[in-house]
């Protein structure tokens, strides 16, 4: 079997994966459904999905893109918009709900919305996003 870490590192039981087309293929890949996320692939006329564990989601946005919209892009390769009242913070992540869906931000990502991110004397985040100031919440009640 094979899941995701928190970080959104493919691992099996000899650890993570190491080959880039293969992380590549499984992050394209996940898909959603009733029963949960899982790697799809079609062979023929033959659906096949794997479902999988992972330690805190499934989705991860691994980069940002600055131009306006500002938007995420995610494991899968989808883009969606920042949301600035959908997002939250829990520990040292920064997190932002798209629908029932829950998407962490991995440290690149992180890094390159830093620029947009403040914080006040009482550990309270806020973001600018198109001239508006948003507070981050420590919960996720964004969702």
């Amino acid at each position: 079997m094979f899941w995701l870490d928190g970080n959104g590192r493919w691992h099996n039981q000899h650890g993570p994966f190491e080959n880039r087309k293969i992380i590549r293929f499984f992050h394209a890949h996940i898909r959603r459904d009733a029963d949960g996320y899982h790697v799809a692939q079609q062979r023929d006329q033959l659906l096949e999905k794997v479902y999988f564990k992972y330690e805190d989601t499934a989705l991860f946005a691994f980069d940002i893109d600055m131009a306006q919209p500002v938007t995420a892009v995610l494991n899968t390769g989808r883009r969606i918009r920042l949301k600035p009242r959908k997002l939250w913070v829990s520990g040292d992540s920064l997190y932002m709900c798209n629908g029932d869906e829950r998407i962490k931000f991995v440290d690149r990502a992180l890094m390159k919305i830093s620029k947009m991110i403040e914080s006040d004397d009482r550990d309270r985040y806020y973001i600018r996003h198109n001239g508006r100031r948003y507070r981050i919440p420590q919960t996720a009640d964004a969702c």
